[in-house]
């Protein structure tokens, strides 16, 4: 049981809760199903599962609110569930911080292969992909790009020599980026890449994630070349 991946799942409806949390629990995970966004928090709190699942819709606190206070707390990966696959919730759920996200009703083995997908990742991001760019100044295991500051083996990235925050998502995307300072990469190649995608993806999580990490380390730090993708100002 200790080496088993635990997944707190938020979902208020009973017959997808108990029917997800049998299909998980027979891939070999551990779960805590809580059927609110209170007792989801409190779950959350108490056990420091190692992946959220979160409806966008329940009661007490919904599914975005809960991702925020999630996101105030820990940087533990988080996917959303949607009934719609409506902008709206999409947007706001990967804006509170979610890391991707899956529209209802779902294949229980799609959901798997996200959650192993998104699990992959952030063990990746822990361990520390490092950057091969030449255009950038590198010192070690630093790049520097103006005021920007990124270990790539401490897995730290400072802007004017003050320590900024990335969730393991954005520290890959910034990684994927910094590898190639002033090559474009496309949305689908960054879904790839960053997100493990070996299907079709929604580029709205490239927007969105591209969007957060640029309010941390400099609006005009990632450039959009219209088209074609982002890329990094050397």
């Amino acid at each position: 049981m200790a080496d088993q991946t635990h997944v707190l799942f938020v979902e208020d409806d009973d017959v997808i809760r108990e029917a997800t949390q049998l299909t998980l629990e027979r891939d070999g995970f551990a779960v805590t199903a809580m059927p609110d966004g209170l007792s989801g928090l409190e779950a959350f709190r108490a056990d420091r599962p190692d992946i959220a699942l979160l409806d966008v819709m329940v009661p007490g606190m919904d599914g975005v609110s809960l991702c925020r206070r999630i996101r105030d707390e820990s940087t533990v990966p988080v996917i959303m569930l949607s009934a719609r696959a409506d902008s709206i919730d999409v947007v706001l759920g990967l804006e509170a911080g979610a890391d991707d996200y899956v529209t209802k009703p779902f294949d229980g083995a799609v959901l798997v292969a996200r959650i192993r997908a998104v699990l992959r990742r952030f063990g990746h991001a822990s361990g520390g992909d490092k950057p091969h760019g030449d255009t950038a100044e590198v010192t070690g295991s630093m790049l520097t790009f103006g005021e920007l500051e990124i270990d790539t083996e401490g897995m730290e990235v400072r802007r004017s020599g003050q320590p900024v925050a990335l969730t393991p998502t954005e520290m890959r995307l910034l990684l994927e980026f910094s590898s190639a300072p002033g090559t474009v990469l496309s949305r689908d190649k960054l879904l790839e890449r960053v997100w493990d995608y070996g299907w079709g993806g929604d580029t709205r999580v490239v927007d969105v994630h591209v969007q957060r990490l640029r309010t941390k380390i400099g609006q005009d730090r990632i450039e959009t070349v219209r088209g074609f993708g982002y890329k990094l100002k050397a």
